[in-house]
């Protein structure tokens, strides 16, 4: 039990029908936050949401996979308070850390967050729009349909140095691990959150210490197939930090589990998702969801979105509904 969650999973059939069936009552998830929060308030909310995600991925569509990363990146910093939005505090605010480096999607949660205070002022978290904003851009690429627990307040903290508890790409097995569960998610969430890369690119900046300077040195990681290695290579020349490759090569445009087969492989450009297949626990996961749990793996993927969006969720009174989501309210 964790945040008032029970951490067990529900079979994986269940899951989605589940959750969807707990969108249509308003049952209560994780204390205070419940399907359906701003059906009285604000009930365009959602939609509100839907609508400039839409419009945003009309014009490049590149921002959808932009979406579900600045979730990630929100909620394993301090929680999913939206604290990863905030500028006005200049150099020192969070989002100001190297680990966030390439984030995007900020200017898509505040449209949706200005579009919503015109309908409903002061009442839809910057918070919730991004868990909402998330959800539906992996629909938008073929992912699952699904409903997110809202209720969610903006938290009153951004530092720069908050966020060096991500992951990072050069992270072992065992670290990833460490800093999934220190969020109070275990290895299946960790491989299945990690599936979001199933839809996608990456910097070769992220890439060139497994082509150029693996474990501090001048050679690469051994562990990439020869074929894939000069494939790499050719894509990202030394000093090449901008290029951008595929991190699900052959399938970046749509939601599916073929960043497993490609774990699996050998075939992923960046060190965090192979090592993946480094260690048995995790290893065996990926494997089921390419043999027999493999019906489940969208239910699955739906389930740990939504743990996700729970961790160090403020609600009640605590926090704050911004009126900007870029800024702390003055008062």
């Amino acid at each position: 039990m964790a945040n008032g969650i029970l951490l067990t999973r529900a079979p994986a059939a269940l899951t989605v029908a589940f959750l969807l069936l707990l969108g249509t009552v308003g049952v209560s998830v994780n204390g205070q936050l419940q399907f359906g929060y701003y059906s009285d308030e604000c009930p365009g909310a959602e939609d509100i949401v839907t609508a400039v995600v839409q419009q945003a991925a009309a014009s490049d569509a590149t921002i959808l996979p932009a979406l579900v990363r600045l979730q990630f990146h929100d909620c394993f910093v301090r929680g999913c308070d939206a604290s990863v939005l905030i500028t006005s505090t200049g150099s020192a605010a969070e989002v100001n850390n190297n680990k966030h480096q390439g984030l995007r999607g900020q200017d898509v949660i505040e449209a949706a967050k200005a579009a919503i205070e015109d309908q409903c002022p002061g009442v839809v978290s910057c918070a919730d729009i991004i868990a909402l904003a998330s959800r539906d851009a992996i629909a938008m690429t073929n992912g699952p349909s699904f409903q997110v627990p809202t209720g969610r307040r903006d938290g009153l903290s951004s530092n720069l140095r908050d966020a060096d508890v991500l992951p990072d790409v050069s992270d072992s097995i065992q670290v990833l691990r460490n800093k999934f569960a220190a969020s109070g998610l275990n290895d299946r969430d960790l491989v299945l959150l990690t599936a979001a890369h199933t839809i996608g690119t990456t910097a070769c900046f992220f890439v060139k210490d497994r082509l150029y300077g693996y474990r501090g040195g001048a050679g690469s990681d051994p562990s990439i197939p020869a074929p894939f290695l000069s494939e790499l290579k050719s894509r990202c020349a030394p000093g090449d930090f901008n290029t951008r490759l595929p991190l699900d090569r052959g399938s970046e445009f749509s939601f599916d589990d073929n960043i497993y087969r490609n774990i699996r492989a050998g075939l992923v450009p960046i060190a965090s998702d192979a090592a993946l297949d480094a260690s048995n626990a995790t290893a065996g996961l990926v494997a089921s969801y390419l043999g027999a749990a493999a019906p489940s793996f969208a239910q699955d993927f739906v389930g740990a979105m939504v743990k996700m969006g729970t961790i160090g969720a403020i609600t009640g009174d605590a926090g704050e509904v911004r009126d900007v989501c870029w800024s702390f309210n003055a008062n």
